[in-house]
């Protein structure tokens, strides 16, 4: 192909059980482009997986790239995809994500301008399989950050102004929030097509990755001052949380466990999300 007009960069670290869902829903899309899989530290045969999709991705118009880095780390996964990728449009996506067909062409039309622009689509939460993390992410859905404009998580995408916004990804925890930021409240934009974006499944999967949210969270606060100024996020508010509360009790209680737990641990067993 040449000269895509999307490249699609997907980090994938021991995510055989995901990355044949990914892919399968990607090679669907309404639209075709470039899609790299970075296949980072793994321990199973996520690589071998993606490669197994080469026919399916020429059939649909796509090109394929895989690389099977010996190196763990996001960060370093995001970059050595962002070396080859050769469209304007970037599209940042995680392994156990699934598309709908119609969400990559709305990105590629979102983002055909040539101001910097931020862009996502509309995440759908599958139901999950423990009542905990179903109770979980139904409250979790109307929190402020959930409820905002191009939250972006699982799925975000760049035009070529941008992307320019910083260099390399750093070697940080929260990758999505740092390009999220990057972005002022009104350059994000949240096109309607969804995407299914997973959460892990448990009390404690769910307390080692909140941990690992805050810490995230954290450590963009100390290296990057004045950064999280520009989320924009309504406020929670006593008021607002305790309507939340009457609404859902479990939902409230089970959030509430979650957040005590994180608390009562400071350490560093985390677990990233899903």
């Amino acid at each position: 192909m040449l000269n895509p007009q999307l490249s699609v960069i997907i980090p994938a670290s021991n995510e055989a059980g995901y990355i044949g869902a990914c892919l399968t829903a990607l090679f669907a899309s309404d639209v075709a482009g470039e899609c790299i899989v970075v296949a980072n530290g793994c321990r199973d045969n996520t690589a071998a997986i993606a490669l197994g999709f080469a026919a399916q991705a020429k059939a649909a118009g796509w090109t394929l790239t895989v690389l099977d880095l010996a190196q763990g780390g996001k960060p370093n996964a995001l970059n050595a995809g962002d070396r080859i990728a050769t469209a304007a449009v970037r599209a940042y996506l995680d392994a156990d994500v699934q598309v709908s067909p119609d969400l990559m062409a709305q990105l590629v039309a979102a983002l055909s301008v040539t101001d910097p622009l931020y862009a996502t689509g509309t995440a759908q939460i599958p139901r999950a399989q423990s009542a905990v993390t179903r109770a979980y992410a139904r409250f979790w859905q109307r929190l402020p950050f959930a409820q905002s404009t191009a939250p972006g998580y699982g799925l975000f995408a760049v035009n070529a102004a941008g992307r320019a916004r910083w260099q390399d990804f750093p070697r940080i925890i929260s990758d999505d929030t740092f390009v999220r930021l990057q972005f002022e409240p009104h350059e994000r934009v949240q096109v309607p097509a969804p995407y299914a974006w997973p959460m892990i499944e448990g009390f404690n999967a769910l307390t080692r990755v909140r941990r690992r949210q805050d810490a995230g969270v954290a450590e963009i606060d100390r290296l990057y001052h004045g950064l999280l100024a520009r989320e924009a996020k309504a406020p929670l508010g006593k008021s607002r949380l305790l309507a939340l509360a009457l609404r859902d009790p479990l939902g409230f209680a089970t959030y509430a466990a979650v957040s005590i737990a994180v608390r009562l641990k400071r350490d560093q067993n985390w677990t990233r999300g899903r």
